[in-house]
């Protein structure tokens, strides 16, 4: 039956002319929130303070009166940093401030174009605002320990007559706006705002962030509890999981990669459909560096090889820098703050 078919339908078709454009600027994530647990899985408002911490990062999430911000408002965070991407690879300069027509995100992100869209995306807005968030996670090369909301604040320019919003405005936060800056961000695939539960968009972030193009990747189900900040106990948890692994072994429904729990070794097991390399952008083309960049490499990471880590970070670039000796400076300074001398 159509009703079991665990996917959301496609409400706004890209072959549909009219909205072809909302569709240019491929899905982007930022990396801290996919590997965090920064929002909430609940589908009712979540009013419990979290602290989450593993391997040597912090991250207390307070929520406001309405809540803490869900999955689902994450969509919000995911368009404003896929139009900021698309226009630095056309060489503008990212501004902290988002303007944007609603009914654009709503399409793209593939919600309801309804009265109720509309009041769904104006009380998003106001959990992501109100969550705050502390924490140690390093954007762009900082790690600072700070409190800030996800947004800044968002503002209404525009309101229809039957009060829909029309022009929408947000800041976001120099948290944000740093992993936009750095470009630390991830392809997400467009089926996953047809994802219906949270816990497997949840799931689907965190395969993207950590199985990538690899063929599999496995997980502990105690461990994934953690990462997915959820408060059921363990026993429910794997039981919800199953649920998830058991649709995706009929339907397929998962984007990108298959999931499987393994109750021999208490593991999910993610592995790979090969779809990732086509909706990712194409392989960057990073044109030659300037040779003198190489003396102020070694000294961003002294004791390296910076010939192999020019390799590897060419590997990783998702997209091609509009600085390519600045991104690569970056990347070795990076490098050397995580590793140290060899």
């Amino acid at each position: 039956m159509a009703s079991d078919y665990p996917l959301l339908p496609d409400r706004h078709p890209q072959g549909d002319f009219f909205v072809c454009d909302i569709f240019d600027a491929a899905p982007k994530g930022d990396i801290a929130s996919m590997e965090h647990p920064i929002f909430s899985l609940s589908t009712k408002p979540d009013t419990r303070p979290r602290k989450y911490e593993h391997n040597g990062i912090t991250v207390e999430i307070k929520p406001s009166i309405d809540g803490l911000a869900t999955v689902h408002d994450r969509d919000i965070l995911i368009y404003c940093i896929s139009n900021l991407i698309k226009g630095m690879n056309e060489g503008k300069e990212p501004q902290q401030v988002v303007r944007f027509h609603a009914s654009d995100l709503l399409k793209a992100t593939n919600r309801m174009t309804t009265g109720r869209g509309y009041d769904l995306l104006k009380a998003a807005m106001e959990r992501l605002a109100g969550t705050r968030i502390s924490t140690n996670i390093s954007t762009g090369g900082q790690e600072v320990f700070e409190t800030f909301g996800l947004i800044e604040r968002a503002r209404i320019v525009r309101e229809s007559r039957d009060g829909r919003m029309q022009e929408v405005e947000i800041k976001l936060s120099d948290w944000v706006f740093n992993a936009i800056r750095a470009q630390e961000v991830l392809t997400l695939s467009r089926e996953y705002f047809r994802l219906r539960k949270p816990l497997e968009r949840r799931i689907y972030e965190l395969a993207r962030k950590h199985c990538g193009r690899q063929s599999e990747w496995r997980i502990g189900l105690t461990t994934l509890q953690k990462k997915c900040g959820s408060g059921s106990s363990l026993r429910e948890f794997r039981r919800l999981v199953s649920a998830i692994a058991q649709e995706d072994e009929k339907y397929g429904h998962m984007p990108d990669y298959e999931v499987r729990l393994d109750p021999e070794k208490d593991q999910l097991l993610v592995r790979s459909r090969g779809t990732v390399l086509e909706f990712a952008a194409p392989e960057p083309s990073i044109p030659a560096l300037d040779p003198e960049v190489y003396d102020l490499a070694r000294a961003a990471a002294p004791g390296w090889d910076v010939r192999m880590i020019e390799q590897e970070w060419r590997g990783w670039a998702s997209e091609t820098p509009r600085n390519p000796e600045m991104a690569f400076l970056g990347f070795c300074r990076k490098w050397f703050e995580r590793r140290g001398r060899p």
